[in-house]
């Protein structure tokens, strides 16, 4: 099958790069990408006959299209304001497609596509990254064994970098969002926008790891599963992050900036009659705070059980007139590559026609035991706990 990878010289887009290579059910990748420089870098740290690259500026949709023909699956690792216009492409192109999630808005906005991708017999799976992703399958795995569920609680813990690392490890524009944008969250049946940096809450991850501080982050579980187990009658669903997986004196740096007005997009004039949109200044500035490509496709520097992230979603329901609770962590030895691992599996998957056509989020279509043994072939491994009275 042939893949292209649109973004595929970025952070988390060369990871995906990095999967699907070598993996032996992919023929071709395409690396689609602007950024000449960093796609030379991935090209030859890769060294690899099945890749190709293609500059591309996404926003030209005529040349999107051309680079899409021919392909079996569209892999988006851009950032998620392309989402709409990318799956538009690949509407005409005729290609699948899957990306690493919407933030909650935007992929409200691309599950509103399913009759069109269903009509030409395209397939569709959103947010499939590490979170969102991970967790929704997670959730599908407690959702099967249970018959009513109270509640999902997603928890991703990231090991902290010391208090003077300003890096910044994924895509600087969603690091921006999620800062700033409220949250929402499911509670008592209802969606509910709540502040960011709130819902504080102590939790307990596998060690190394242990207790972190997290807290609500907007993002695009929440948009789905409440709507997917809907007649199972949940009544509460969240995510909490450990500040982004940044050091909390950094996040704290970039909020000040954002409460002087940074973050704004409105045209600034400075007295010397030119004009700068705040925002574009920021990125600007934060892009040289983000690491070099090669620390992206790097082999991780520790190995099990030294594990640097774990991703855990925790399902209270009952079955057979019991209650029970399940918790199931996803670990890592490297917190980036469950991010560009997931969607490569996910787009294998659609180029083997797993997925129906249509769009979906992935609790909807993919089995989590497979998917979750797919994973451990990255030293991605989930564990599972199952909590209930004696019987």
């Amino acid at each position: 099958m042939n893949i292209v990878v649109i973004g595929g010289a970025g952070k988390m887009g060369c990871i995906a790069v990095q999967a699907l290579t070598s993996d032996a059910r992919v023929k071709k990748v395409v690396i689609a990408d602007y950024n000449e420089d960093n796609a030379a870098v991935v090209m030859t740290f890769l060294n690899h006959p099945k890749l190709e690259f293609v500059k591309i500026d996404i926003q030209q949709k005529d040349a999107l299209i051309n680079c899409l023909r021919g392909a079996d699956v569209c892999l988006n690792a851009s950032v998620y304001y392309y989402n709409l216009p990318i799956m538009e492409a690949c509407l005409e192109a005729g290609v699948s497609y899957t990306d690493l999630g919407g933030l909650f808005h935007t992929t409200r906005k691309q599950l509103e596509y399913h009759q069109r991708f269903a009509e030409r017999k395209l397939s569709a799976v959103l947010g499939l990254g590490s979170a969102p992703g991970i967790p929704n399958i997670q959730a599908r795995y407690a959702a099967d064994r249970l018959d009513t569920i109270e509640y999902i609680h997603i928890y991703d813990g990231i090991k902290p970098p010391p208090a003077d690392d300003l890096r910044f490890t994924y895509a600087v524009p969603t690091i921006l969002d999620e800062m700033t944008l409220q949250p929402m969250i499911f509670s008592q049946g209802e969606f509910k926008a709540v502040k960011p940096l709130t819902g504080f809450e102590d939790y307990c991850f596998t060690q190394p790891l242990g207790v972190l501080t997290t807290h609500y982050s907007l993002h695009s579980e929440v948009a789905t599963l409440p709507i997917s187990y809907a007649a199972a009658n949940i009544r509460e669903c969240f995510f909490k992050i450990n500040y982004w997986g940044m050091a909390k004196e950094t996040v704290e740096k970039v909020r000040v900036l954002e409460q002087f007005g940074f973050n704004t997009s409105e045209p600034l004039q400075l007295d010397d009659g030119n004009v700068v949109i705040p925002r574009q200044v920021m990125m600007a500035l934060m892009a040289k705070f983000v690491p070099p490509i090669e620390e992206f496709l790097k082999p991780p520097q520790n190995t099990p059980p030294n594990w640097t992230k774990e991703i855990v979603t925790e399902v209270k329901g009952v079955k057979n007139g019991a209650e029970v609770h399940y918790r199931l962590g996803t670990l890592t030895v490297k917190g980036a590559l469950p991010t560009g691992v997931a969607p490569a599996i996910s787009a294998i998957w659609l180029g083997e026609r797993r997925i129906s056509p249509g769009v979906y989020p992935p609790e909807a279509v993919l089995d989590a035991v497979d998917f979750f043994k797919e994973l451990e072939r990255y030293d991605i491994i989930t564990q599972v706990s199952v909590t209930q009275r004696v019987t």
